[in-house]
This record gives C-alpha cells, sequence and structure tokens, in this order.
C-alpha cells in the first residue's frame, strides 16, 4: 500500500509539472526568464518576477489578450511577481474622452494573490490599483477610505504610500473573474476628490499580484483589452 501511495503522489506531481509545461509549451510565446518580455499588437507581456523569496514562474501567451502563467512560489509573506500585460496610454487625463478596459481570467481558489489593474500616472507618481479578485491573504497598502461605485463596480477604497508613490486601491467588494471597467471614471473620481490634478496617465496594467502559489498553479488570462480616444 506504501509503494501504491507513493506512485500515486508522484504521478500526480508528475501531471501537475506536465500541465503547467505543457500550456507554455503549445502557446506563441513562453519564458521562464525572471524578466521576460515579449511585445504583441501594441501591448507588452512580461514575467515580472520582482520580489524576493519568489521560486519557479512560467509566462505564455498567444496574444497580449490571451496568455497566462504557471507559478510555484513558496508560502511565504511578501510579492513575489506581477506577471502582467500592458497598454501605454501616455495621454492628459482631462484630454481622455474614454478609458476602459475589459478582461476574462480562469484563477485558482488557493495561494495568495489578486488579480489587478496597475494604472500608473505623472511618471509613476500615482498608482492606482484596481483589485478584481483576491485569495488568500492579502490586503491593499493605506487605510480605508470609504465604499464607492464607480467605473462600473462596487470597491473599498484604500489610500496610502508605498514609499516611492501614492497609492490608491479600489478593491472590488466581490470577487469576479470577468468584467469591464470605465477605468477613466474612476481616475475622474480620484480627482474629484483632489487626491491629485490633471495627471498623465502613463500606462495600463493588467495581470496577478502573486504572494505565494505553493505547489504550483495557474493563472489564465482569456482576453484582455485597453481602449481609449
Amino acid at each position: 500500500m506504501k509503494i501504491v501511495r507513493a506512485f500515486v503522489v508522484v504521478m500526480a506531481a508528475a501531471l501537475t509539472v506536465s500541465l503547467g509545461a505543457g500550456t507554455a509549451s503549445a502557446a506563441t510565446w513562453s519564458s521562464s526568464d525572471r524578466w521576460g518580455t515579449w511585445s504583441n499588437g501594441g501591448y507588452t507581456v512580461r514575467n515580472n518576477i520582482w520580489g524576493n523569496g519568489y521560486g519557479p514562474q512560467t509566462i505564455w501567451a498567444n496574444s497580449y489578450s490571451n496568455w497566462g502563467v504557471w507559478a510555484n512560489h513558496p508560502n511565504t509573506g511578501g510579492i513575489k511577481a506581477y506577471p502582467h500585460s500592458e497598454r501605454q496610454v501616455n495621454r492628459r487625463l482631462s484630454s481622455l474622452g474614454s478609458l476602459s478596459s475589459s478582461f476574462n481570467v480562469s484563477y485558482p481558489n488557493s495561494g495568495a494573490y489578486t488579480t489587478a489593474y496597475d494604472i500608473w500616472a505623472d511618471n509613476n507618481a500615482y498608482e492606482i490599483m484596481l483589485w478584481m479578485n483576491k485569495v488568500g491573504p492579502v490586503g491593499p497598502i493605506g487605510a480605508r477610505e470609504t465604499t464607492v461605485s464607480v467605473g462600473g463596480h462596487t470597491w473599498d477604497v484604500h489610500r496610502g504610500s508605498n514609499g516611492s508613490n501614492q497609492v490608491f486601491s479600489f478593491v472590488r467588494t466581490s470577487n469576479t473573474g470577468s468584467g469591464t471597467i470605465n477605468v477613466k471614471a474612476v481616475m475622474d473620481w480620484i480627482r474629484n476628490r483632489g487626491w491629485f490634478g490633471d495627471v498623465t496617465v502613463g500606462s495600463v496594467q493588467f495581470g496577478y499580484e502573486i504572494t505565494s502559489s505553493s505547489g504550483g498553479l495557474n493563472f489564465t488570462t482569456n482576453s484582455y483589452s485597453v481602449s481609449f480616444g
């Protein structure tokens, strides 16, 4: 019985690894490099393993819109990586008639991470995070300011600093794996509060801020796009 159990465990582990690797090997592009980067369709896809104490992570992509990662980061504190797809905007907020984004993801119900937008403004002086779902012991920077319905969703809003820039975190009050966000409406709301002025919107990033994914987890972006005008 011990031999049989050991065989089952080994086979299960092998299957997990093969599933993660298989997704990457079938993709148009993949990378296990810490800073692996791929440009496609005016977007940039990045592996972006920027934290400390990280484990292996492989990113794959068929396009800027359809991509994912297999990550096996240890069950320790601290963000290990933020694999993402990015589109540059580089426009003054007041000059934008619209700025919106849509996404659809398949995400695991274990580990510790958030599926989030990271929007940068005024040469990274301001960081606006939109948390679409969160799993495990993760939380935003700063104190909770209020709850607001804006941009098509209801959020708990947190405001703080990471020591380098101001961070505004909009944490959705319930998890979702798909939706459309009126990003301009969110940023106009921040501006109307007096928290920043007529900023220049630099880039809109969307991905997975992973703290832990012990044993290996798959995160899949089925579709993602950003539009502005």
